[in-house]
């Protein structure tokens, strides 16, 4: 009975002298990081259209607006990234009847693309209000705004939320008295698509861009850090 009860005093002893092992705690927290930006590049796409009742006419008024235009935009074209003016088209459309019997009367339709990138925005006007002249067709968006660099902005608005996850993660170490560890795992949450904060804004008159306005890219992370 003795010799059992100096083991068990024996054992306490041991275990009084091992300290308690714990696990270290774990924190998930999301972070966030944007960067906003002007644009300085535009993807333009313009179309020379022209009809006739023969189709030889139309496309030979579809060559001679390109032709002007090209002669109109010889000072920029070395500029103008790209450059494609070579897609034409040519079909049929059919005239609406004035009266109930009258033959159908066809027009030919022809039309010619013309697209580029512009990598400097001072190049915008001059060829809009070349192709205003020309009665060249057009539509001008905001997504046709791009920068340069917009991959870089990608990274420095990913590098952003990455520092924005990790300062989360030392405040909240910080309140438990703790501090912030390594990161167990981290996702990157969708993708970076620049997002518009205005619209291009036009002079009503000429048609011409005077404000492109601010983008922004965005980007959102999720991660777990030990805390230690």
């Amino acid at each position: 009975m003795a010799g059992r009860n100096r083991k068990s005093r024996f054992l306490l002893t041991l275990a009084l002298l091992v300290p308690v092992m714990t696990l270290a705690g774990e924190v998930t927290l999301t972070g966030e990081g944007s960067v906003r930006y002007e644009p300085d590049s535009a993807r333009l796409e313009f179309t020379a259209n022209a009809e006739h009742a023969l189709p030889q006419k139309a496309t030979e008024k579809v060559a001679t607006l390109v032709t002007q235009w090209r002669e109109g935009i010889s000072a920029y074209r070395d500029q103008l990234d790209d450059y494609s003016d070579s897609t034409v088209n040519l079909y049929t459309r059919t005239l609406p009847s004035e009266q109930r019997g009258e033959e159908l009367q066809k027009l030919a339709v022809a039309s010619q693309t013309i697209s580029f990138t512009i990598k400097d925005l001072s190049l915008l006007n001059p060829l809009l209000q070349q192709a205003q002249a020309l009665g060249l067709d057009y539509s001008l968006g905001p997504y046709q705004f791009f920068h340069s660099d917009e991959a870089g902005m990608e990274q420095e608005a990913l590098a952003r939320a990455i520092a924005d996850a990790r300062a989360r993660c030392s405040f909240v170490a910080e309140k438990l008295g703790q501090t912030c560890g390594e990161v167990v795992t981290i996702n990157v949450n969708g993708g970076h698509r620049p997002v518009p904060m205005m619209m291009a804004e036009a002079k009503a008159m000429s048609d011409t861009v005077s404000s492109v306005g601010e983008r922004e890219i965005r980007a959102s992370v999720s991660a777990t850090f030990e805390l230690d």
